[in-house]
């Protein structure tokens, strides 16, 4: 494949996590953002004119995926839809490529891969189907500061001392965007499916020597714990309806706010390894907090995304509407205010989306393909197991392909 070609890409929703994407197109040389669609239409244009505005692709609003798959200009599809459309979309996709005459070199799916186990395994079906290229979309493992943190931490430190032992990674602040995300049903459960997923990686990715595959270090054993520590409280509960209708009932239908997980691993070499993940939208602070820990024989490595940044000071006197000028999922607007210059490079949505386009360009497989997302949601399912359980869960446990949370099935009750 010629090394000047560019790619033209479609983005599958138009939503918070679509825009953040197309914000950190502005790093990315080797495509161009052309397409975009979405049930909303109003949705889809607006995001079509950041991305012109942006000037990062001659972006169009699409009437149907259909459409996009047909036109020749589009080689690539990020799949940013909501999680209940996961299927339904990779579906439209497949049967356009067999009846429009599309071609696609390669897709690519936000986190997380489906809802449940049954449901990403016929993601995994579909892609085979397809014959094309596919990524799985885990920003938080391009972050700049963890990749080399990473590198360091094994260059330095366990070429001396040993391969690190412990890894922690936790994602916290004070709730989602939009209505869809809180309901268990739609989403596939609550903050554990939502974004342990991230920190699932993120540890995997510390315990894992650079360069290894992931398969380097294998799981054996899960252990959870979710609970709704504050917007299942009366006063909450009654917020979230007010702030997004009805359909959102924490009296009756909550989903946890809490999640924690223990993930035991063991390398080629039989050391036993842990990883530790925390996850929250019940956390009061700053915004969305970001942070991970490696520790080793001999050595350790912090990274906190709160800390990347600089940070203000608002007086009492310094009054103004609730925005996320100074950070995602700001909590206020006075007082020690800390603020990341660029997000979506400090999370990693830039780099991320450098390295796919570079792998569908030069027609290589990334190894964080739609199978990394398939063992992702396993391991987010034996999570959700062994909490409903309270006991821990040998991997991989039976019965996984048929479970549904009893979060996600509107029948738990913390």
């Amino acid at each position: 494949m010629a090394a000047q070609r560019r790619l033209g890409v479609g983005f599958i929703g138009s939503g918070f996590i679509a825009r953040f994407h197309i914000q950190a197109w502005q790093a990315v040389r080797d495509a161009d953002v052309l397409g975009i669609y979405s049930p909303d239409g109003e949705g889809a244009e607006s995001a079509a004119r950041l991305a012109r505005d942006l000037r990062v692709g001659e972006a169009r609003a699409y009437a149907s995926i259909a459409d996009m798959v047909r036109d020749p200009a589009i080689d690539c599809l990020w799949l940013c839809a909501p999680n209940h459309a996961r299927v339904e979309n990779m579906e439209e996709i497949v049967h356009a490529l067999k009846t429009t005459g599309g071609s696609l070199t390669g897709i690519a799916c936000e986190k997380p891969l489906a809802r449940n186990v049954a449901e990403a395994k016929r993601m995994v079906e579909l892609i085979e189907e397809s014959g094309i290229l596919h990524a799985y979309l885990e920003d938080q493992l391009f972050s700049p500061g963890l990749v080399r943190g990473h590198a360091i931490a094994w260059n330095r430190g366990a070429a001396i001392a040993g391969r690190p032992y412990l890894a922690r990674a936790a994602e916290e602040h004070s709730g989602p965007h939009t209505p869809w995300f809180w309901q268990g049903a739609m989403q596939g459960g609550g903050v554990l499916n939502d974004m342990m997923c991230h920190s699932v990686e993120v540890a995997r990715f510390l315990l894992t020597a650079p360069g290894a595959p992931r398969d380097s270090i294998r799981p054996e054993k899960v252990s959870a714990q979710i609970a709704s520590l504050k917007w299942s409280r009366p006063e909450y509960a009654d917020e979230l309806a007010r702030r997004f209708g009805p359909e959102v009932d924490y009296r009756r239908r909550p989903s946890e706010d809490f999640a924690r997980a223990t993930i035991e691993y063991r390398d080629g070499a039989g050391h036993r390894l842990i990883a530790e993940t925390t996850t929250s939208w019940s956390f009061v602070g700053a915004g969305l907090r970001l942070s991970s820990e490696l520790l080793g024989p001999e050595y350790s490595m912090q990274l906190s995304s709160l800390d990347a940044g600089g940070r203000l000071f608002f007086s009492r006197r310094v009054t103004g509407a609730e925005g996320e000028d100074l950070v995602e999922k700001q909590n206020a607007e006075q007082g020690v205010m800390p603020f990341v210059g660029n997000e979506a490079a400090e999370y990693g949505y830039e780099d991320e989306n450098r390295h796919f386009i570079r792998c569908f360009l030069d027609g290589r497989q990334p190894e964080l393909g739609f199978h990394a997302g398939l063992e992702v949601v396993e391991l987010l399912m034996t999570a959700y197991m062994s909490a409903e359980q309270e006991r821990t869960i040998p991997w991989k446990p039976e019965g996984l392909d048929q479970y549904v949370p009893p979060v996600a099935a509107g029948t738990w009750k913390p």
